[in-house]
């Protein structure tokens, strides 16, 4: 075929569907004719960048030569980019689909921009909630129940999380901590790491516990997301719990661990203090030196409540704290000597 040929067949190449991303279109055109994506692109006269590059920065003129040989605008094909996300929040893009749509999943040759983002937890042209990319549902991992209760702060996380992207964030330029400060504290450590505790374990028999001597006894980093987001705590498996520091959590994370740090987001933003002051009193030495570090780019009116917010709950623990028992003493009388007292009585 022909060059000319296969440019008179390009105006028939299919539509983008609903929230398409460059990247997908494009090999779906390119599938068409039997060839790659950038044999497409070479074709188009943007040979010297890929799709997943032209996806995160487009120019007026890449999209033009794109859209002339394919029927579309260049604003069709803008409309395809991430050109709404701000360069700093750019390299959170995922080459590929993070979770999985069950319903998307029928047509697996499209690729949604959202699922590209780690803060997308529902679909956006379904509506349902993703699923891990082994295929297991958010339900395998938190109960129903908690998932009800987390969801409206899962949302206000992800929100905030994607304003911030888009260099649209209100709350940060409020004075307030910035995103990247609230995953810094939340990845931060709160205790020195620690083997599973016996709440963590599973129930192993004794040959299984000296088989898994290894696992049992692995030091587990203890980080404040922990103490900010307790049903994560309560009910991720011990080794998938600890994230990695700051911005780089969002982009390395599972889809249970994305979850958690939305809903740690959205608390702190909400209530910094309350939160903030919780994890300091749950920390050790260690810990609360870590995150004190974290809180320098804390506003000082903010820290100054969480000091005060934190001497309350030392106090509080103090009152609940019961007495310690008295320890008796041997007594120093002879009762034998103390004529009062029967000889029967004393040996």
């Amino acid at each position: 075929m022909t060059a000319e040929a296969l440019a008179s067949l390009f105006p028939v190449a299919p539509r983008p569907a609903a929230e398409e991303r460059l990247s997908s279109w494009l090999s779906r055109v390119a599938g068409i004719y039997g060839m790659s994506a950038n044999a497409l692109l070479a074709h188009f006269g943007t040979a010297e960048v890929s799709a997943l590059t032209l996806e995160q920065g487009l120019s007026a003129e890449q999209g033009a030569l794109i859209g002339v040989r394919v029927g579309l605008s260049a604003q069709t094909i803008d409309a395809m980019t991430f050109a709404a996300l701000a360069p700093h929040a750019r390299f959170l893009i995922a080459p590929s689909a993070r979770y999985f749509c069950p319903r998307c999943a029928k047509t697996p040759a499209i690729g949604r921009k959202n699922a590209a983002l780690p803060w997308t937890f529902w679909c956006s042209v379904h509506g349902v909630r993703l699923w891990a990319r082994d295929k297991r549902p958010m339900q395998s991992f938190l109960p129903e129940s908690v998932l009800e209760r987390l969801d409206p702060l899962a949302r206000r996380g992800a929100a905030r999380l994607a304003a911030w992207a888009e260099d649209r964030d209100a709350v940060g330029e409020t004075g307030a901590p910035t995103v990247p400060d609230l995953l810094r504290f939340l990845t931060a450590s709160y205790r020195r790491p620690s083997p599973p505790s016996l709440a963590e374990q599973p129930r192993l028999s004794l040959e299984a516990r000296r088989a898994n001597h290894a696992f049992l006894t692995r030091p587990i980093a203890r980080q404040a997301l922990l103490v900010v987001a307790p049903e994560y705590n309560r009910f991720a498996p011990v080794l998938a719990k600890p994230v990695r520091p700051g911005l780089a959590a969002l982009a390395c994370g599972s889809l249970l661990q994305n979850y958690a740090l939305a809903v740690g987001v959205a608390r702190l933003t909400e209530n910094p203090v309350e939160h903030a002051a919780a994890a300091l009193a749950a920390a050790d030495a260690e810990g609360e030196t870590s995150l004190r570090r974290i809180l320098e780019s804390w506003p000082y009116a903010t820290r100054r409540r969480i000091d005060v917010e934190l001497r309350r709950l030392t106090d509080a623990k103090a009152a609940r704290k019961p007495p310690r028992p008295r320890r008796l003493q041997r007594s120093s009388i002879n009762y034998a000597r103390v004529p009062q007292i029967s000889a029967r009585f004393v040996p």
